[in-house]
């Protein structure tokens, strides 16, 4: 039976920034929350931070430690939402550091979060389609192969034989790369676990708290290091943003979570062509691997036989 996936990261946010902004206190709010939670692993991991954050630890470094044992590993799609809490983790931290309001502060990066989800879901959905086509042609070569055994001719004693076990060797080697190429093609048109536009959302929260922005900026990136393993992907850092803000006396945050609005939508844009794409590039591997595997284990044993047979009656 296949697994539950977790409650999306966006939606638990958003039940947290209504708790606090209720006057809920942040280790009460995660307590309510493990136990009106359906999911086991997301309650549990909701139950471990309001515990740690009730004996004085701060939520930042609760959620960090509970995500330490991996407890997304065994969940469908656990890589993205493992990098999605780590996330909410870094923002959290910020928030905490920089004295920023934590319910508005949560609920801006909520937003942030179902944008992506918005778009990852219509990605897959755009995904699924050349996906299913892509394993129903890796089944061509077994057709040829049921084909060539079933039609009559001694096909079988020479698949038995050096010709036949090169022929197998070449088909089962050409189907195994077309199945790695695919697999490739098709990560390369799924959307990253990131949020698009992270760093400047972190630093329109690290600004909430009325720092400067060179103490926000520092405090991002040690939030960034602390937190993601490798840091935002491809993600700007906000610095011609906060020199426009500079120069015309304009207000920073604003300006940094127009220019996130934008990042993700460029992310978007570029997801769904991505996926337009695919349909197309996933004639390459059909071409070039799967179409030479059917000839090899369904063809040229046929082939063989034929010419064997004939050579035999002659």
């Amino acid at each position: 039976m296949r697994r539950a996936p977790p409650t999306a990261v966006a939606v638990v946010l958003e039940r947290t920034a209504v708790l606090l902004g209720a006057g809920v206190a942040p280790a009460s709010a995660w307590r309510h929350l493990a136990g009106s939670e359906r999911h086991a692993v997301v309650a549990a991991v909701a139950e471990r931070i309001g515990t740690q954050a009730a004996r004085g630890s701060p939520v930042s470094v609760a959620l960090l430690d509970a995500l330490r044992s991996r407890p997304f590993a065994r969940v469908p799609d656990g890589l993205r939402a493992d990098r999605e809490w780590r996330q909410v983790a870094c923002a959290w931290r910020v928030a905490e550091q920089s004295g920023a309001p934590l319910a508005d502060c949560l609920r801006s990066f909520a937003r942030a979060l179902r944008q992506s989800e918005e778009v990852r879901h219509e990605v897959e959905v755009a995904l699924a389609g050349p996906r299913a086509a892509a394993r129903i042609v890796l089944g061509l070569p077994v057709v040829g192969l049921l084909f060539s055994l079933g039609s009559g001719v001694d096909a079988g004693a020479v698949l038995v034989s050096p010709l036949g076990g090169a022929c197998l060797a070449g088909g089962g080697a050409l189907v195994a790369a077309a199945r790695a190429w695919n697999a490739r093609l098709v990560r390369g048109a799924t959307p990253p676990g990131d949020v698009p536009g992270l760093r400047l959302e972190l630093l329109a929260v690290a600004l909430a708290g009325g720092g400067s922005w060179q103490g926000a900026v520092a405090l991002v990136a040690r939030a960034v290091e602390e937190c993601l393993v490798d840091g935002p992907s491809g993600d700007d850092d906000g610095a011609a943003v906060l020199e426009l803000s500079r120069r015309a006396g304009a207000p920073a945050a604003e300006l940094l979570r127009a220019a996130a609005v934008e990042e993700r939508l460029e992310a978007a844009t570029t997801a769904r062509s991505a996926a337009a794409r695919l349909g197309s590039t996933l004639m390459l591997p059909l071409g070039a691997c799967v179409l030479p595997a059917f000839l090899l284990v369904g063809v040229v044993p046929l082939v063989a036989a034929l010419v064997s047979s004939t050579a035999g009656v002659l």
